[in-house]
């Protein structure tokens, strides 16, 4: 029975430490900051029920080794509630944790009940896949990145929603280190929200196996400051008349892509 207790009370030691506890590494935006302490806080329950359940594994291996015949377990009751209730509290932690994080709108936008870019500084990018590339546009600012592998600029400690969608097939935008993801779905628009905390390039690509060129499809996220953002959207807007139309670049993506090896 002590070593149930002691079981338990490790248990829940460490959904205490989970709680209070932060990840000490800076992350790149908050999506990726929320979806990071989560896994941490999980960790934090899994490595003991992980040690736990293989000591006593290997206890019974030690234990039983030589024993020819199998005998029944006896019933206790007190080590059956025990295990139970240690169960349920460990579940309802995970569950707590993990609808704090999933509730969140910069990890789970929901655009049908949220309003998109409700400040005016808000940041809007329309992200259209095809095969195999990406259309990356300003509509608020009503600018057009040219290329099909575009490096979209982001203004750090702002609002940032992603409109995402296809015009072919299934495809999905994924920027690992900013803790974005979302499916490109034909007829539909699928919006992620995020605000950046750090300066640099990311590297985003498509998610979502759609073809023979599908491993081409990359592009990459800017996160620069507000100044560096101003002076981005200036020189698009007047390099505008310069950009070849939406059909002219399209097919030079396709005549380039059918030119380059396929990469696995």
């Amino acid at each position: 029975m002590k070593r149930s207790r002691l079981a338990l009370a490790s248990l829940l030691s460490a959904v205490a430490l989970a709680l209070v506890a932060d990840p000490v590494a800076a992350q790149s935006s908050v999506s990726a900051e929320l979806i990071s302490q989560l896994n941490n806080k999980l960790l934090y329950i899994a490595v003991p029920i992980t040690l736990l359940v293989e000591g006593i594994l290997i206890y019974t291996v030690y234990r039983f080794k030589n024993t020819d015949e199998a005998k029944p377990t006896q019933e206790n009751r007190r080590l059956e509630i025990t295990w139970t209730v240690a169960t349920a509290v460990i579940l309802l932690f995970v569950g707590v944790a993990s609808y704090g994080v999933l509730a969140n709108e910069n990890v789970t936008f929901q655009s049908g009940e949220q309003e998109v870019a409700p400040d005016g500084d808000d940041v809007v990018v329309d992200m259209e896949a095809f095969q195999w590339g990406w259309r990356a546009s300003y509509p608020q600012e009503d600018v057009q990145l040219s290329s099909t592998s575009p490096t979209v600029v982001i203004p750090k400690g702002q609002d940032v929603y992603f409109n995402v969608t296809s015009s072919d097939v299934l495809h999905a935008v994924h920027v690992p280190e900013l803790g974005l993801k979302q499916d490109a779905m034909p007829g539909q628009s699928n919006v992620i929200k995020t605000v950046a905390l750090e300066e640099g390039t990311y590297q985003g690509y498509c998610a979502e196996f759609c073809g023979v060129a599908h491993s081409q499809m990359y592009f990459e996220v800017q996160v620069v400051s507000q100044e560096e953002y101003r002076s981005f959207l200036n020189e698009q807007s007047e390099s505008a008349g310069d950009i070849e139309a939406d059909d002219d670049v399209v097919r030079e993506h396709h005549e380039s892509v059918a030119r380059s090896p396929i990469r696995a």
